[in-house]
């Protein structure tokens, strides 16, 4: 098929053979999973996937993506393998509905990245792991410690739920069209227990985004009406202190304190 990459859609057709292997490899796919696919495009890798799984779900917004996979798919070399198309904007979709143990992986859109994970959080009681393709940028900002420069809310409010790593590198050639950037994969694994625990997790995200707010102020600023002097004190918190040197425990705390 000749499709046109879509920019609406932030379409990178992923290419490179050695790549794909790497990959499939890195997610490891057993007969049994449930698995989830977002943005499948033109089978990169859909197609391997479909070699070792039983049953793939994909998720997929673009019509004429969808008609040509409705063709592909239906030829016989696809016949012993089963695959559930789904027609829907993945920052809308209910993963949920798929049931638990729910793996996911995908060449994510570098547009609404951002958006995708966080609606993936919302649902992460259901989910085993995920293995996707971003920005290199924003797989610097999630595995990003504290007190460096890459460290910000999406770091803290990820890192709250998920074991991050960041597994390889890849090249803009590596892509049908070549984006502009480096490109990175990344495993997410939610953890079994929460290393620090937000009694009330939208206060403990408010917390977080006031203090990010305004990132190159003091904590004293962007957390002016939420964390008084005594309570910096309590916490034995230095108000000087600017959102990136706070670390995920320190942002639990201020949260539980509050409440």
């Amino acid at each position: 098929m000749k499709h046109i990459a879509k920019k609406r859609f932030g379409q990178n057709f992923l290419t490179d053979q050695s790549v794909i292997a790497s990959l499939i490899e890195a997610i490891a796919p057993k007969a049994n999973d449930l698995m989830l696919e977002i943005g499948p495009g033109l089978g990169a890798l859909t197609k391997p996937l479909l070699q070792r799984l039983n049953l793939l779900h994909v998720v997929e917004v673009d019509r004429d993506i969808i008609a040509w996979m409705q063709t592909e798919y239906a030829k016989p070399a696809y016949a012993s393998h089963a695959i559930h198309i789904h027609n829907a904007d993945a920052l809308k979709f209910d993963f949920t509905s798929l049931g638990e143990d729910l793996r996911v992986t995908g060449n994510l859109p570098y547009n609404i990245s951002t958006p995708i994970l966080f609606h993936l959080l919302d649902n992460v009681a259901h989910i085993t792991d995920m293995h996707f393709m971003l920005q290199k940028e924003v797989v610097e900002r999630m595995v990003a410690a504290p007190s460096t420069p890459a460290y910000g809310r999406l770091s803290v409010m990820l890192q709250y739920r998920l074991q991050i790593d960041y597994l390889i590198t890849v090249p803009p050639e590596a892509f049908e069209p070549a984006p502009k950037v480096e490109s990175a994969f990344v495993r997410c694994v939610p953890h079994a227990n929460l290393p620090f625990v937000a009694k009330n997790e939208a206060l403990f995200a408010k917390v977080v985004l006031a203090a990010f707010g305004q990132r190159r102020k003091t904590l004293r600023n962007t957390l002016k009406g939420l964390l008084d002097d005594d309570g910096f004190s309590a916490l034995n918190l230095n108000s000087q202190l600017r959102a990136e040197n706070l670390s995920v425990g320190d942002f639990v705390a201020i949260a539980n304190y509050l409440s």
